[in-house]
């Protein structure tokens, strides 16, 4: 289907399909129900009630990385797998950071949920550009 000069269809391989549907339902979630999701991620959001705020922002992030893809084929589409994949490992990494400086909540879930998501998210990733889901 072509309208306003993007070629939309969602991505063929199943690791891009399962990435994109993610990041589509996280990033809507995190926008609309932000103190759900904080719960969900073992954050309490009534001790910190700034975190629903940094939630839409994640969650806006997820939604556009999402529609990036499903806007695009090609070059433009392998630029936004690649985007994706930079900010999932960014995500591991302040995962680890925030864990070592105590900015996690407690529990032994915390670090592998946190740095865990990031993993999936640039496996799969790397998994459609390899599929040459372009």
């Amino acid at each position: 289907m072509r309208r306003g000069g993007y070629d939309r269809a969602m991505p063929k391989s199943r690791p891009g399909r399962a990435l994109v549907g993610v990041r589509l339902v996280f990033g809507t979630s995190s926008w609309f129900a932000p103190k759900f999701v904080m719960v969900a991620l073992g954050m309490d959001p009534h001790s910190n009630p700034q975190g629903a705020y940094m939630a839409r922002l994640f969650g806006v992030r997820d939604l556009a990385l999402g529609i990036g893809l499903v806007s695009t084929r090609g070059d433009a589409r392998r630029l936004w797998w690649r985007l994706g994949m930079l900010c999932d490992v960014g995500d591991m990494a302040s995962g680890v950071l925030s864990a070592r400086q105590g900015e996690l909540p407690p529990g032994p879930r915390t670090l592998p949920l946190f740095v865990g998501a990031g993993a999936i998210g640039a496996s799969l990733g790397a998994a459609a550009l390899i599929a040459r889901d372009v």
